[in-house]
């Protein structure tokens, strides 16, 4: 069952790469304090993920900021090495923390791990997550194939 508003976030762990090597963080030292934005995406370098939804977030960094959003983070059931190499093609760094979920812990803790047949197997489904000191806020889950409420643009409406 999808995570739901009102509910703490689950216990998963999760990788992020920087310059220094690959860190492990621990989903409830990582939410617990400040308001996040967290958007799942089936794939880095996949086309909606890389020409609209990752850009959306970039694009709305300032206003996210402004709108009292403390951190932004990408999801996705790929290794640290291939969401880094994603985030620094698309200039993220210093704006959104790219999650590296290799084994979907994280994204099957909150209830986004589907199959997504052959190709890509195992993967988060596309949604933005608010989350405010550990808890969900609002949750806005996209129907298979459609990006429109997990946009930023859609997240700053929902602030």
């Amino acid at each position: 069952m999808t995570i739901a508003a009102g509910e703490a976030i689950p216990q998963a762990s999760f990788q992020i790469k920087t310059e220094d090597g690959i860190a492990t963080h621990d989903s409830l030292e990582y939410f617990a304090a400040g308001r996040t934005v967290l958007f799942a995406v089936p794939g880095a370098f996949t086309p909606t993920c890389s020409a609209k939804h990752l850009p959306t977030f970039i694009e709305q960094y300032d206003a996210l900021k402004a709108a009292g959003v403390d951190r932004i983070a990408c999801l996705a059931v790929n290794d640290a090495h291939v969401m880094k190499v994603w985030g620094d093609q698309n200039e993220t760094n210093g704006k959104i923390d790219m999650l590296a979920d290799p084994h979907g812990e994280l994204a099957e803790a909150l209830g986004l791990l589907v199959n997504m047949g052959p190709v890509l197997g195992n993967r988060a489904t596309r949604c933005a997550i608010i989350i405010d000191d550990g808890t969900v806020t609002k949750v806005l889950m996209e129907d298979v194939g459609v990006f429109e409420v997990s946009s930023a643009t859609h997240v700053l409406t929902q602030l």
